[in-house]
């Protein structure tokens, strides 16, 4: 679980033996918190701990009073990274080695049935490594990968997920969810997870003003054609008229995120239109 000092996004990855882990372990609130709460899970830690950052307790104080309160903190691993970047752990010594973590700088990384601790050391060290990166989703799953690469849950792969919030970050700015992503059942869950990953930012992700093409000359000609080869054929070759079938076309093909500025064209989703428009694509 990590926070992001420059954005404060805040999320949770997880990978385990385990159907559908992301049903159990990653819970988070925008500008809140994020927990991940596994071994002999007790998921209530999810908003229970919530509820207690949102509250004003600090991630220390919310994991303390969590296990306070809990007949089996023995059974129960935990972790909580706050709105300030603080990050607390618990492995209770009833766990299932090995079992164990790291706390650093605005992340922290746990967990129980691991081949040993290098497993945790791995994933530390590949967020380290991509501090100056600027997608935590992508950091997080790529210290998923590096964690399994030194070993992993001795019992193998199931599943997997990642959980990331922003405020307004979500479909549309209507949630907080900006990455909701999970493997339930998979032979390689988190290989799985990164193309999903891929499948989201091509749909989701919200284009770049600056990389904006504008809808005129050749370019307008073009558009025009491969909407037309694609089944919306403008009404006539204004870019007005060409910008309405583009925006059926993305509504279609689930690109409308990237296809909010009229009169403009994204280039991942120019890339799309034209392979889409390819002898034999349709």
């Amino acid at each position: 679980m990590a926070r992001d000092p420059r954005t404060g996004d805040l999320g949770v990855a997880s990978q385990s033996k385990f159907l559908a882990v992301g049903s159990v372990v990653p819970h988070a609130a925008a500008e809140l918190g994020a927990i991940a709460t596994q071994a002999l899970s007790n998921v209530s830690y999810g908003s229970k701990g919530l509820e207690l950052l949102r509250g004003g307790a600090s991630a220390t104080e919310t994991v303390a009073t969590l296990l306070a309160a809990d007949v089996l903190p023995e059974r129960r691993q935990a972790a909580i990274v706050d709105n300030e970047g603080t990050v607390a752990i618990h492995t209770g010594s009833g766990c299932t080695g090995w079992a164990g973590g790291r706390v650093e700088d605005n992340f922290g990384c746990i967990g129980n049935m691991l081949t040993g601790e290098e497993v945790v050391h791995a994933m530390a060290a590949s967020m380290q490594a991509s501090a100056g990166e600027p997608v935590l989703s992508r950091r997080l799953v790529a210290a998923l990968l590096a964690g399994a690469d030194a070993g992993g849950d001795r019992r193998g792969q199931q599943s997997a997920v990642v959980l990331v919030t922003r405020l307004g970050g979500g479909y549309g700015g209507y949630t907080d969810r900006m990455v909701d992503l999970r493997v339930d059942d998979h032979e390689a869950p988190i290989v799985e997870l990164s193309r999903l990953l891929d499948l989201r930012d091509l749909y989701f992700e919200r284009s770049d003003p600056a990389a904006l093409l504008t809808l005129t000359g050749s370019l307008l000609k073009e558009v025009a054609a491969a909407l037309t080869v694609c089944g919306y054929r403008p009404s006539g070759g204004s870019p007005p008229e060409v910008w309405r079938s583009l925006e059926s076309w993305a509504g279609r093909e689930n690109v409308e995120e990237r296809t909010t500025n009229a009169g403009m064209i994204d280039p991942v989703v120019l890339a799309l239109l034209r392979a889409k428009a390819e002898p034999g694509a349709q």
